[in-house]
């Protein structure tokens, strides 16, 4: 059997069962009725699944957008029978608990999982990552009431939810809202306000949809502080949480986006009068927890959707790597340039294209594992022995989850864009898949805050709270990795830890230097380059980790298979990253250094 060109389940397998050790985890209470049969039966499931509900209708779903005709979204068919089928096998709350329908899955676990969705169908794959992280934040702020009437049937599949914050005239700057929610007599609350960009935000899919929408209550402090969150239903449940009448939710219209096309993008409107529950105008609202903390809730969905975001990133990256990769070893064209003829070989032959493959297998292999990493951060949160290592957990997840959102959705749509290339014409033409990934892969450096959003919070928050813990936490982290790989006595890794030292070292001394005339502004400044040469150090870091474990790594699995190549291809890339994109570092952090103001001291008149 021909290996998938949706994603790899032996490096999956590598990085979940070698590298991080997710078997360890069913020695803890949550996890203790898995074992890593359970973890191989669901990540087969998650392959059959993908492989025969999502990826046969990717192209469908690109080529057949939703259509609104004023009343009514249209999706094709079989997005709601992939979705079905995902929900029918427990997907939906695969990693959430036992009491409230989940499979208590590891998050790593869970996260490879979800990768075989996204790299098979993003635009289907969109409304079950939409879901969960609804599911999720109300499990964590919402009352008992609350997850018996909208998440537990969000697990059962039959409500979706959706996340509803920007709007025309914000934009990202979540402080300039409007929407209002105004308290009524009963409790409730009645919402009037205009959202924009909001997937999954209307169609019948399923029997309802949960909107959570930030608002402000009347009286509320300006700014951020004034923002509370609001569970809106499309329709009003009854106490078994089946829906009622119609709630005052209606579209102004749908977006038309360049990729990521299966998922309905709209511009929702709350509380127009086109429907009057109750009687009353506005749309009806609940209240999550209390008000004015609806932005810090909130976070818990947005964080969560950064890194599946980025998880998205890296999945599209992969397939469009194992597509290119496919077509490389199939298509013979030219011959090498010391021949004087002869049969045409292989585009693999071509050192060139070895050039851009191994940078794709750098890009998307070290991304997938990033994310599988801050999976198992999650898990360690919420599972490890001692409080301090549960908050250590936390602190590294915090630094990296801009990382984890940032870095896949650049480089894995360079590698989406080497994909491209190593197809030639055929590349962007609609016949070959690798054009479609590259479009739905282009709106990610812009989902769930831009690369400028993610890098103001990196180099403005995260590494600076708590007199720099995070980076420090950080760079201990891999410091120990350094260590590891010197003790293997083994002169290639030698050299790979002695880079990313240099790199570590580096990045240390200029974020100290770039905080240290407490100027803001001047700091702040070039923050996206910041983010770019901290992502690349990070994901030497992951390589390293990689590197180290496959060189200790039996050549023989215990399915007896042979892993010499496999691991082989794991050194090689490790190789290319170290000596091919870990420099580009280097005269990022002179910039940085050098408090450049291009940016800050031009004036809008000389564009």
């Amino acid at each position: 059997m021909n290996p998938s060109v949706i994603m790899s389940a032996r490096d999956l397998e590598f990085l979940l069962y070698d590298w991080l050790d997710v078997e360890a985890l069913t020695g803890r209470e949550r996890f203790a009725d898995h074992s890593r049969e359970t973890f191989d039966q669901v990540l087969r499931l998650s392959q059959d699944l993908a492989t025969t509900y999502f990826a046969p209708h990717n192209r469908e779903n690109d080529l057949h957008e939703p259509t609104f005709d004023g009343e009514r979204v249209t999706v094709i068919p079989a997005v709601g029978k992939a979705l079905r089928a995902f929900a029918d096998a427990g997907m939906i709350g695969a990693a959430m608990d036992y009491e409230i329908g989940g499979m208590q899955l590891p998050h790593a676990v869970y996260t490879a999982c979800m990768s075989w969705f996204h790299a098979a169908n993003v635009g289907t794959a969109a409304y079950v990552l939409l879901t969960t992280g609804n599911a999720n934040l109300l499990a964590a702020h919402g009352s008992p009431e609350q997850l018996d009437a909208y998440v537990r049937p969000m697990l059962e599949g039959r409500n979706f939810g959706t996340m509803a914050l920007s709007e025309p005239q914000a934009g990202s700057s979540l402080a300039d809202i409007t929407t209002r929610a105004v308290p009524a007599a009963d409790g409730s609350y009645r919402v009037f306000g205009h959202k924009m960009w909001i997937s999954g935000g209307d169609h019948e899919l399923s029997e309802n949809i949960v909107h959570l929408v930030l608002a402000r209550i009347p009286g509320a402090p300006e700014g951020t502080r004034g923002i509370s969150l609001f569970i809106v239903p499309k329709f009003l449940p009854d106490a078994e949480g089946r829906p009622t009448v119609r709630n005052d939710v209606v579209l102004a219209g749908i977006n038309h986006k360049m990729g990521w096309r299966g998922t309905v993008n709209t511009a929702p409107v709350f509380g127009d009068g086109h429907f009057t529950p109750g009687g009353e105008p506005g749309a009806v609202g609940y209240l999550v927890g209390e008000p004015n903390q609806g932005l810090a809730q909130m976070f818990t969905m947005m964080n969560e959707a950064r890194i599946g975001v980025g998880l998205a990133s890296a999945a599209l990256g992969y397939t469009g790597y194992l597509k290119s990769l496919d077509y490389a070893r199939s298509r013979p064209q030219g011959r090498p340039v010391t021949a004087r003829g002869g049969a045409q070989v292989p585009l693999i032959e071509h050192p060139d294209v070895r050039r851009m493959l191994l940078a794709q297998k750098s890009y998307a292999e070290g991304a997938v594992a990033l994310a599988l990493y801050c999976g198992k951060l999650v898990d360690e949160h919420r599972t490890a022995a001692t409080e301090s290592e549960r908050a250590r957990a936390a602190t590294l997840l915090r630094i990296l989850t801009p990382i984890a959102k940032s870095w896949p959705s650049q480089w894995c749509l360079a590698a989406n864009d080497l994909a491209i290339q190593i197809h030639g014409g055929a590349g962007y033409t609609r016949d070959y898949d690798v054009e479609q990934h590259y479009r739905d892969n282009r709106l990610n450096p812009i989902h769930e805050g831009t690369h400028g959003i993610q890098s103001l919070d990196l180099l403005g928050r995260q590494v600076t709270l708590d007199n720099g813990a995070a980076l420090v936490a950080l760079v201990e982290t891999m410091t120990a990795t350094i260590a590891a790989a010197r003790a293997t006595d083994d002169a290639e890794l030698a050299e790979f830890a002695a880079a990313l030292e240099a790199a570590a070292t580096r990045l240390t001394a200029t974020t100290a230097g770039l905080w240290r005339d407490g100027d803001a502004a001047a700091a702040l400044a070039n923050s996206a380059v910041y983010l770019e040469a901290f992502g690349h150090v990070v994901l030497a870091w992951i390589w390293l980790e990689q590197a180290v474990t496959a060189h200790g790594a039996p050549a023989v699995d215990g399915h007896r298979r042979d892993r010499t190549a496999f691991l082989r291809g794991k050194r090689l890339a490790a190789r290319y990253f170290f000596r091919w994109e870990l420099p580009r570092t280097a005269p990022q952090f002179d910039l940085l250094d050098s408090a450049d103001r291009t940016t800050m001291d031009l004036d809008e008149a000389w564009f």
